[in-house]
């Protein structure tokens, strides 16, 4: 039992290695992995470590950047790298959710209608491009008007139930190409299942599509949540850079000199955030593709 459990972590750690050389090969991609790693840190520890303070001060209203409130203060005299940071959490957790329910969706359903084929095929196909008809962010306007939408996670959901038809027909072109490979061929021979041959055989060998495709969307699924924070569709009262912006919009904030703090931190934040995850990408692709893995 020793041996076998000795194994394992020696296994393991081989392949944290690898990975980690992986990683660091591409200087961008590492780069916007430790800028990912900081947002994360920022958002769900920060809160914790770091000294917030959202406490109101009519007085102290639209204070440019000093040093008691670095970035300056809002509307209502509360500290805006305070509101920064508790903003962060809301955002990237509802978009991380999000793109996993609209991945899953996306492998599972597109995996199944290029593999089974026939009529599942085109019921699949059917309402995929049903959905692809419709143009999304209306879409989401419109029934955010209609279903109340009282915390993140319903949120969440709604964003991941209408963002997966584009990746379902990647995923289904790339399993089409898959299917007809000798070890997918073998396993059907061995009668695994299409359970077993879909999500042990076929999907292993679409980790780096499937990795890119997450991130792309969680910052789809951000873009569209803040949107719709913005035009005061969600009403979510807690801190988060979508609220921050709507705030910001709705009292005016452009009309006052000492604003622009307050308007461009939340901007500032998704866009910074994005470039990571962007950049992060090359990595990922470096870890999952072995085409590009070059001798260093």
């Amino acid at each position: 039992m020793s041996t076998t459990l000795q194994s394992y972590f020696l296994n393991f750690w081989s392949r944290l290695t690898t990975t980690w050389r992986l990683l660091n090969r591409n200087r961008a991609g590492f780069i916007g992995f430790w800028a990912v790693v900081f947002f994360l840190l920022l958002a769900y520890v920060g809160p914790l470590v770091l000294p917030v303070n959202m406490a109101e001060n009519v007085n102290q209203i639209y204070q440019p950047p000093s040093w008691h409130h670095l970035l300056g203060t809002d509307n209502e005299g509360r500290d805006i790298l305070s509101e920064t940071i508790l903003g962060g959490g809301g955002v990237i957790s509802v978009s991380l959710l999000a793109a996993a329910i609209s991945t899953f969706i996306a492998i599972t359903f597109g995996a199944l209608a290029a593999f089974a084929g026939g009529r599942t095929d085109h019921i699949i196909l059917g309402i995929t491009d049903i959905i692809l008809t419709i143009p999304q962010f209306p879409l989401l306007a419109v029934l955010a008007g209609y279903v109340h939408l009282s915390n993140a996670a319903e949120l969440a959901a709604l964003l991941g139930l209408l963002s997966w038809p584009t990746l379902l027909r990647a995923v289904r072109a790339e399993v089409l190409s898959l299917r007809e490979q000798d070890f997918v061929q073998s396993a059907r021979g061995s009668d695994l299942g299409t359970g077993h041959i879909i999500f042990r055989e076929i999907l292993p060998n679409m980790f780096a599509y499937i990795a890119i495709n997450f991130i792309i969307g969680i910052t789809n699924a951000m873009y569209a949540q803040v949107g719709l924070i913005f035009l005061g569709l969600v009403p979510l009262a807690q801190a988060n850079w979508g609220v921050m912006l709507s705030i910001a919009w709705t009292q005016g904030a452009a009309f006052f000199s000492g604003s622009l703090s307050y308007i461009l931190s939340p901007v500032l934040a998704i866009a910074l955030f994005q470039l990571a995850l962007i950049t992060f990408n090359r990595s990922l692709e470096e870890i999952f593709n072995p085409r590009l893995r070059t001798e260093g």
